[in-house]
């Protein structure tokens, strides 16, 4: 595979994948424990992909940072196909379709999901859900908003003072106008997860997967 990974198997034979893209600067440790917070029956088998780039000021980068809405157009295209290539092998050798997945991130990594489950030419996910992020718009790369969309979640801090709440509310607008059925949340919290909005998304995990 081209990414390193974290992998969490089903408890049986996996009803579908949950894959959790970390922010910059993390690794994939970083939302491995959230797999058994989203999926605690485990259901699914769950994976947290290290992502490739050793950039300043330390940890792993999904891209170069340029600037927030901007992916860095030649990092972001060195490694959105070497992601796009784990991600199908993984689902491949775990026997899950792309049909059964859901894909999610938080900062840089909520920007690949946007990227790897809505780019022109991906094949579509179950679901998705992007945290603290932001939808990309990268030189070369488009989004194919053609629906029927999958389920989107939004989640973002008011007090985000990394990636502001204007671009989650911009993400939301986007994917309302293209059809997408939407969760959207506020909470009044910076750069970081709501554990109150945790708790909405593993019901929200749980419906995307039906048995």
């Amino acid at each position: 595979m081209s990414l390193e990974a974290r992998v969490r198997p089903a408890a049986g034979e996996p009803e579908g994948a949950l894959v959790l893209l970390h922010g910059r600067g993390a690794d994939e440790l970083d939302l491995f424990p959230l797999l058994d917070f989203f999926d605690p029956e485990r259901r699914l088998v769950g994976a947290t992909p290290r992502a490739p780039l050793a950039l300043p000021p330390g940890g792993w980068h999904w891209y170069a940072f340029m600037e927030v809405g901007h992916p860095d157009p030649a990092t972001f295209h060195a490694v959105y196909p070497r992601a796009a290539e784990w991600l199908d092998e993984f689902l491949a050798g775990n026997g899950v379709p792309h049909e059964r997945l859901v894909l999610g991130g938080f900062s840089q990594g909520g920007v690949m999901t946007y990227a790897l489950g809505l780019g022109a030419g991906r094949p579509r996910p179950a679901a998705l859900f992007a945290l603290s992020s932001f939808v990309p718009t990268v030189e070369g790369f488009r989004l194919d908003l053609t629906p029927p969309l999958p389920p989107v979640a939004i989640g973002h801090g008011t007090l985000d003072p990394v990636i502001s709440v204007e671009f989650g509310r911009a993400a939301k607008k986007l994917l309302e106008e293209a059809g997408a059925d939407l969760l959207y949340r506020e909470y009044p919290l910076p750069h970081a997860i709501d554990p109150e909005f945790a708790r909405e998304l593993a019901a929200w995990i749980d419906r995307a997967l039906p048995v």
